[in-house]
């Protein structure tokens, strides 16, 4: 039987720290107040229970004076079940409040420790930072040619307005060159606000990063294994150029896209994750070999202790390696003591020692998908299999029974980061199944003789190359099959319905014991004529299969074009012929920059966006297209403030607007060019405002940057407000063409900002002839990628592996 007990104290762990994280250090002390009551409380219970449920002594005969006979236990009789009973929910109490206690204190330390970052982050002073690169930098491609590098730096002392202070916090870093991981590192440039909930405190650019002292001396004899691997693995196909060190180590660097894609689609990329897998192929062979040495217990257990710390170091420690490495250390810990661990306390126990150290893990999508991947395989796998095995055989049912539990439970997870859902991940695992270890083996093999014998591990990384092969063949092949990917509804509402028809139809096939099998039963019905199916559980599974076919087919449909990622940056919203954009600053909230006509188009594209409070509303200026939408965006939404146009022109549109906004007690400020702030991970500056004679050049132009994309949009300026405007801007990643794509367009503002991406939002068939095709050519012409809403509908811009990607069209 499955040993759960841990698992109340993990859950509550990992939702306090996700509470947490998200919270200031006050909510840590409080939580830390509440938890420690309840572990006194629990306590108290549990000594106030045990006397009363055991009895006085000597009351159960137990303690009369007489000893007991051999062979029988010391504590026997019915009080022992009862007083067991009894103490067990106090001290699961206890266990859970202990766990969130621990916590809530490590949070509070470390939300303390972070001073003066983000304070510092908030005012986008420029400082100088020392610390060490803990993250292994990847590329992060914000625009042709604009090549980045992403690393953390853990800071240990930040130098800003003359002042040097210690400092214990991680910070993201870009620079355009990448530092050594391991190395102690001063960086220099401006900061700003991390993600809300991130665990980094602040974020920096920079042009590079000055080396004062380098990699330990572990670090950089593992980073010549990796970068051996590398040179091994360049003469050959570009699969296995991206494949095989990606299933060896991890390293994707150099995976080709569409491969990427691919795996993505059919639920492979698990294969060039590293985690428990590779954990447990590193410990079988170092086992095997060891027994076959005849090494001691307790040296091989040490033995291998130091090359799953090796390895940790070898493929970095992100969130899914160290869950595996932790259950790795109660697995080894199991074998010195002499006793088998049981996975479902390690997992517990893993997840909850790790949040102790770094609360933040509970946001991380790579530790989540890890943990419930594994607890999927621990409290799924067995029984699938045993309901599977009847028609299958008992090898085939456990085969299919892995990908199939895994897929149960990561799917929710999956659809927050991509709003659809494989319909070949299964059968896609199966397949690619057989090339998996060998591609991880040899692939460490290769990875280990590369820097003294590359000779020898050419020929071997060639060999995993062959596997990779197989595996990007499957993967290429269920990708682009018919119905591969189904589109989902996205965000919490589509994981918690994806969860409950998961549910639904796993408590469907595994309700009845195994022993009671429906071939067998539907075998002797066919013989029978009839008479040995239950009518009710036919109902049941058939119900199931009913709702199961509803949502995958008619609720996608019903809910409209899902196609808008979790994770969208910047949105520009189909409200017809009109504005609406929206800049994402967190998992609810945006900056809104225009409304759109009347009516409640804009309303149901930020309801589609999941924006349930607006950081910011920008209105450029009072024409209907613009301001129309307000009632709808204004209903059921929080919005913090708004920032107008200083022209009121039309009067009407104006007057109607400050009365909409006043009813909605939304504070207003009119705007200045030169304006700026910061709305949630979002940094805002007014570029002009109020600089022309009519309404449309009067428009309040934003420039604004998010996660690196620097966005700016024109508004509806005309010849003059345009002109004005080139001489005081750069290039920008993302512009919204101004007035429409209207025929007056300035050739050299278009030249100035250099956009990769133009948007140009239209209403379909309108009556403006919008957009111009004199407008289309020329941002085409500056070598933008121009997206119409008025072919595409709403569309959204995300950054995934260091490339902007346009969802939606």
């Amino acid at each position: 039987m499955t040993d759960l007990r841990l698992v109340p104290a993990a859950l509550a762990s990992w939702v306090a720290a996700w509470l947490l994280t998200g919270s200031g250090a006050g909510w840590t002390g409080a939580v830390a107040g509440w938890s420690a009551g309840l572990v006194a409380v629990a306590c108290a219970v549990a000594l106030a229970v045990g006397p009363a449920a055991g009895g006085a002594p000597g009351r159960s005969g137990r303690r009369t004076g007489v000893p007991p006979r051999p062979g029988v236990p010391p504590c026997t009789g019915r009080r022992a079940p009862a007083l067991a009973a009894a103490l067990s929910a106090p001290a699961h109490a206890a266990l859970v409040g202990a766990c969130v206690l621990a916590v809530a204190a490590s949070a509070h330390v470390q939300l303390a420790g972070r001073i003066p970052l983000p304070d510092l982050a908030r005012l986008r002073v420029t400082g100088t930072l020392v610390g060490t690169v803990v993250a292994q930098p990847e590329p992060f491609v914000l625009a042709p040619g604009a090549d980045r590098y992403r690393w953390v730096l853990d800071a240990r002392s930040a130098q800003a307005r003359g002042v040097t202070s210690p400092a214990r916090a991680r910070v993201q870093v870009l620079s355009a060159s990448p530092p050594r991981y391991g190395a102690t590192v001063t960086v220099s440039g401006p900061l700003r606000p991390a993600d809300p909930g991130a665990g980094e405190a602040a974020a920096l650019t920079t042009d590079r990063a000055h080396e004062i002292r380098a990699p330990p001396r572990l670090l950089r004899a593992l980073d010549d294994h990796r970068a051996a691997l590398l040179d091994v693995t360049a003469p050959l196909s570009p699969q296995a150029r991206g494949l095989v060190p990606g299933a060896a180590i991890g390293d994707t660097s150099r995976l080709p896209e569409e491969i990427a894609d691919d795996m993505r689609v059919s639920g492979l990329t698990h294969v060039t994750a590293v985690s428990g897998g590779h954990f447990a192929v590193v410990v079988a062979v170092l086992t095997l070999l060891c027994s076959v040495a005849r090494v001691p217990r307790a040296a091989r257990v040490v033995l291998v202790a130091l090359a799953a710390l090796a390895f940790v170091a070898l493929v970095r420690p992100e969130p899914a390696v160290l869950r595996a490495a932790v259950m790795a250390g109660f697995a080894l810990t199991g074998v010195a003591l002499g006793r088998p661990a049981r996975s479902a306390p390690a997992l517990a126990g893993a997840v909850v020692g790790l949040l102790v150290v770094d609360p933040w893990l509970a946001r991380s999508y790579g530790f989540v998908l890890s943990a419930v991947a594994t607890g999927g395989l621990v409290l799924l796998a067995a029984p699938l299999a045993a309901r599977l095995a009847p028609w299958t055989g008992s090898a085939a049912a456990f085969a299919l029974a892995v990908p199939t539990a895994a897929q149960a439970a990561c799917g929710p997870v999956l659809v927050l980061l991509d709003p659809s859902v494989s319909t070949v991940s299964v059968p896609a695992n199966l397949l690619a199944a057989p090339a998996v270890v060998p591609a991880t083996v040899l692939g460490l093999v290769a990875t280990v003789l590369a820097p003294w014998l590359p000779a020898v591990a050419s020929p071997v990384a060639w060999a995993a190359g062959c596997a990779t092969g197989w595996i990007a063949a499957v993967a290429r092949a269920c990708a682009s099959a018919w119905g591969a990917s189904v589109p989902w509804p996205a965000g919490p509402p589509g994981a918690l319905l994806l969860a409950a028809a998961t549910a639904l139809v796993l408590w469907a096939v595994l309700r009845r014991p195994p022993g009671d099998g429906w071939p067998e039963s539907w075998r002797a019905a066919a013989r029978s004529g009839g008479g040995s199916v239950r009518p009710r559980a036919v109902v049941l599974a058939a119900a199931a299969a009913a709702v199961v076919l509803v949502a995958v087919l008619a609720v996608p449909r019903l809910a409209g074009r899902q196609d808008i990622p979790a994770d969208w940056l910047v949105a520009a919203c189909d409200v017809g012929q009109g504005d609406a954009l929206a800049l994402r600053t967190g998992p609810a909230s945006a900056v809104v920059a225009d409304v759109g006509p009347a009516g409640d188009a804009a309303g149901r594209c930020l309801d589609r966006l999941g924006v349930s409070r607006v950081d910011l509303l920008v209105l450029s200026h009072f024409h209907a297209d613009h301001v129309g939408g307000l009632p709808a965006v204004l209903a059921g939404r929080e919005v913090t403030a708004a920032l107008v146009s200083p022209v009121a022109e039309p009067a009407a549109g104006a007057a109607a607007t400050y009365a909409a906004l006043a009813g909605a007690e939304v504070p207003v400020r009119v705007a200045g060019t030169g304006d700026r702030g910061t709305a949630g991970t979002v940094g805002w500056q007014v570029l002009l405002a109020g600089a022309g004679a009519g309404a449309n050049d009067s428009s309040v132009v934003l420039g604004a940057r998010t996660a690196g994309l620097d966005v700016v949009l024109l508004g509806d300026l005309e010849d003059a407000g345009q002109a004005e405007l080139a001489s005081l801007v750069g290039q920008a990643d993302v512009v919204k063409v101004a007035h429409h794509g209207s025929a007056v367009q300035s050739g050299e503002l278009a030249r100035r900002l250099r956009p990769a991406v133009a948007l140009v939002s239209a209403g379909r068939g309108n009556d403006y002839g919008h957009p111009t095709r004199e407008a289309l050519s020329l941002y085409a012409g500056v070598g933008a990628v121009v997206v119409r809403t008025d072919e595409c509908g709403t569309v959204a811009l995300v950054v995934r592996d260091g490339q902007v990607g346009l969802a939606g069209c």
